[in-house]
């Protein structure tokens, strides 16, 4: 069984979704380390309840980005990580970490990448800009994690109808159900080594 990192910043719902489905016999991962820049995060809290070691490394709490992607990698080897799932983490992973888990880190995004992505384009601001847009589809884009924000190549993505009368906060709600869906079957058929790229194509069962 592949031996799974999250990263995460927030309460964590991603997370226990992925939790829910190894305990129900879905996902075959197992996850030994919850790594957290924000130490009050839920996250921190579904993943004690679970036994699995947290870790918080804020970068701000390093001289320098050297030293932070070196205690951050450090906590990897020490976990003997083999693949990285991201659940909410608001930091950029710094390059090298992305080089050393090249085609094994996986972050899903609350929208149909390349649009409504990038810098500052996460959680509510995703949907608010999808509702002022008018756009009538948006939906969720799990990825790898490249060197940059929300563009490594697509291994999934899921539609979801913008509805007529649709608040940010609604859409996101019926968002969010989705990722919970569909996150886990990402990381199995990574975990299984069902995935293969080449470019940016992923193939492979999902």
């Amino acid at each position: 069984m592949r031996r799974c990192a999250v990263l995460a910043s927030g309460g964590g719902t991603n997370f226990q979704a992925l939790l829910d489905r190894r305990r129900c016999g879905d996902l075959h991962v197992e996850f030994v380390v919850l790594i957290s820049n924000n130490s009050s995060a839920g996250a921190c809290r579904r993943a004690g309840a679970h036994g699995i070691p947290v870790q918080h490394l804020p970068p701000s709490g390093f001289a320098d980005e050297s030293s932070y992607c070196a205690r951050l990698l450090e906590v990897l080897e020490e976990h003997r990580v083999e693949l990285i799932a991201l659940a909410g983490y608001m930091k950029k992973i710094p390059v090298e970490v992305v080089r050393r888990y090249r085609n094994a880190m996986i972050n899903i995004h609350p929208g149909l990448l390349p649009a409504f992505g990038g810098k500052g384009m996460y959680g509510m601001h995703v949907h608010e800009a999808v509702i002022d847009y008018g756009a009538k589809v948006t939906g969720i884009t799990v990825h790898f994690v490249d060197e940059h924000y929300d563009h490594g190549p697509v291994i999934l993505q899921e539609p979801v109808r913008v509805l007529e009368g649709d608040t940010a906060e609604s859409l996101a709600g019926r968002v969010l159900e989705v990722e919970h869906s569909h996150y886990w079957r990402a990381l199995e058929a990574l975990a299984a080594g069902r995935l293969r790229v080449e470019g940016r194509t992923v193939t492979g069962n999902v």
